[in-house]
Parts: structure tokens; C-alpha cells; sequence
């Protein structure tokens, strides 16, 4: 390729994550949307296996061996502390898991969900979608377990409707993701899940961070440019294998590691728009912030956080934007 369609080609992918992630507006319907707006706040973290405030239903998770972790290539630690480090959700090795073995049961989350309406409603609400179509929505996404901690809007339950709070998610939480590799669902609560909103200055964290937590190793996943076919994903024991879009592993097939095994991820520094405002962890955890270190040592690193407006997906069912029969996302945070 051309020097000069190289350049071109990384400016372009470089402006496209720098307008997903410090927007001004609401964000659309499809599933390219990423944040909606920068603001101050805090971000709260969260293991792969615990519950967390406001869940949705009860966990769904299944597969009990961890993705081996992997740290994303082309991450700065001298980049400022409120940058956001994304990779696209097409990258070999992003997404991890066991071969033939799906990380989540998703039937199990539908009827979770199906039996207690009002929370589907909810669910529907967040997934831009009308409730009768939340099967569909959900058999068309896929079971993987995370490689990298990874920033979302986390959305929860409480008084009858939605909540949400920015989160990290860590390394080996099982998830379900959509067409264009964006998480969806984590499935040890059942909560919906959207991009993550840029924040303007270094965020605060609250929860217990895990052993190697690291801020300048968190990413936040940007939509594929085009729907994906396959997810090339790493078993804990460093074999790899395909896994189509849609399903829950029966197709799996063994594969070549990728020539590039570690994700590159794009650094890009949001801007603050003038009607900012802030967003809160769950209230649940009564801890003060922690200091965003690797446990093995201090860093003044931080994660990107910011307000909670969430997009909702565009996936692979087709249905158009429900209405908003479960009621709009709440701006307060889960509480206990």
C-alpha cells in the first residue's frame, strides 16, 4: 500500500474512534454508536464474577476456565490519564474463551428475562428494541469471555426500571456481543450493557481492584467497520479457534495464531462539550475511590469514564427501535 493511503487510512480510523467516544448528542440507533458525551465522574469496577448492584436476572455464566489475558498493544502509559485506548471489535485475540463450550446460556437469560416482564421491558428499553423481540435479539449475539478490562455503560435494575454507571469490566467476564463485536450483556447479572462515554479528566474508581488492574490497560471496544463473520478467539491454554457470529460454539473450528495475537488500540484524548455533566458508581459499594494502580505498584494513570447515556445496538435481528415501554434509563445509580 501507498505511503501516503497509509496515513491516510490511520487518520481516518483515528477520527472515527475520536467521534464515537466525545459526541455531544444522545447517539442514534445503530450499533456504530459509541459514547454519547465527556463529562467528570466515576467509574466503578467490577470482577469477572461477581453479581453487582441492580442485577437484572441471576447470572447466566457457564464456562468456569478464565481467558488468558493479554494487554493491548500501541497503549501509552504517558498518554493523559482521561485518554481512551479503543480497539475494534473485529480484532483477532480482542475475545477469548474455550472451544465448543459457549461462556453464557442464553436461553437461560430469555427465560430469565421472559418471566418476569417488567424487566423485559426494561431490557428492551436499553436494547432499542420492542420486548417480544428480546429472544431474537439476544440468540443473535455471541458468548465470549473478555481478554482485556474493558470500559462500558453498565445498566441496571431498580424501581421498575433502568439504571446506569460507568464500569470496568474485568479480564474474563463473560459477555455477549453483537455483529459489529460491541458488548451487549454481561452475563453474570443479565445487564445490558453499551459503549462507554468519554470522560473530560481523569475519573475517580470505586470497587475492589483486581490483581493486576491497570487504568493504562483498559480499553473501550469500537463497532467493526463491517458486520463480523467470525471472531478468531485464544483458549486459556493458547490454542486458537473461529467461532461464527450468532452462535453459542458448536461450529467452532480450530485456527493459525494470528500474526498479530495482541490487539492494537488506537490512543485518542476526548473533548469536554459545555453541558457536561457528571455521572456516579453504585452507591452499593460503600468504598472510598481507589487508587487507579497496578496493584504491584503506583501509577497516576486512569480510566476514561463520563456520563451515562447510552446508545442503543443496531445487532444482527433487524428490529427497529422500540418504543420505550420499560422507561427511560434512569440517570441515578444502582443503590443497595
Amino acid at each position: 500500500m501507498p505511503r501516503v493511503a497509509i496515513i491516510a487510512t490511520a487518520v481516518v480510523a483515528a477520527v472515527v474512534l475520536a467521534v464515537v467516544l466525545s459526541r455531544p448528542d444522545n447517539g442514534g440507533t445503530g450499533a456504530s454508536d459509541g459514547g454519547t458525551s465527556t463529562s467528570t465522574g466515576e467509574v466503578f469496577l467490577q470482577p469477572a464474577a461477581d453479581t453487582g448492584p441492580d442485577e437484572f436476572t441471576e447470572s447466566t455464566a457457564v464456562e468456569k476456565s478464565s481467558a488468558s489475558p493479554v494487554t493491548p498493544s500501541g497503549a501509552t502509559e504517558s498518554a493523559p490519564q482521561n485518554a481512551v485506548r479503543g480497539v475494534e471489535g473485529d480484532a483477532p485475540g480482542l475475545y477469548g474463551g474455550t472451544r465448543n463450550v459457549a461462556s453464557c446460556d442464553v436461553e437461560k437469560q430469555i427465560t430469565y428475562l421472559d418471566d418476569v416482564p417488567d424487566k423485559q421491558r426494561a431490557f428492551a428499553s436499553v436494547a432499542g428494541i420492542q420486548p417480544s423481540d428480546v429472544p431474537a435479539y439476544l440468540r443473535s449475539l455471541t458468548p465470549v469471555q473478555l481478554r482485556m478490562d474493558t470500559r462500558v455503560t453498565n445498566h441496571g435494575y431498580k424501581n421498575g426500571a433502568p439504571t446506569s454507571y460507568q464500569a470496568v469490566l474485568q479480564a474474563g467476564t463473560a459477555v455477549l456481543v453483537d455483529d459489529r463485536g460491541v458488548l451487549r450483556v454481561r452475563c453474570a447479572c443479565g445487564n445490558p450493557l453499551s459503549p462507554p462515554v468519554a470522560q473530560q479528566s481523569a475519573p475517580k474508581t470505586t470497587g475492589d481492584a483486581w490483581p493486576g488492574y491497570k487504568s493504562s490497560n483498559v480499553v473501550a471496544v469500537t463497532p467493526a467497520p463491517e458486520p463480523v463473520d467470525v471472531f478468531v478467539m485464544c483458549e486459556p491454554d493458547g490454542e486458537w479457534f473461529e467461532r461464527r457470529a450468532g452462535d453459542t460454539g458448536g461450529k467452532d473450528h480450530k485456527t493459525k495464531k494470528p500474526a498479530k495475537p495482541s490487539p492494537s488500540a488506537r490512543v485518542t484524548t476526548p473533548t469536554a462539550p459545555a453541558d457536561s455533566t457528571s455521572s456516579q458508581p453504585p452507591t452499593s459499594e460503600p468504598e472510598p475511590p481507589t487508587s487507579d494502580t497496578d496493584t504491584s505498584g503506583p501509577t497516576t494513570d486512569e480510566p476514561p469514564s463520563s456520563d451515562t447515556q447510552p446508545p442503543p445496538p443496531d445487532s444482527n435481528t433487524g428490529s427497529e427501535t422500540g418504543s420505550d415501554t420499560g422507561g427511560g434509563t434512569t440517570e441515578q445509580p444502582p443503590a443497595s
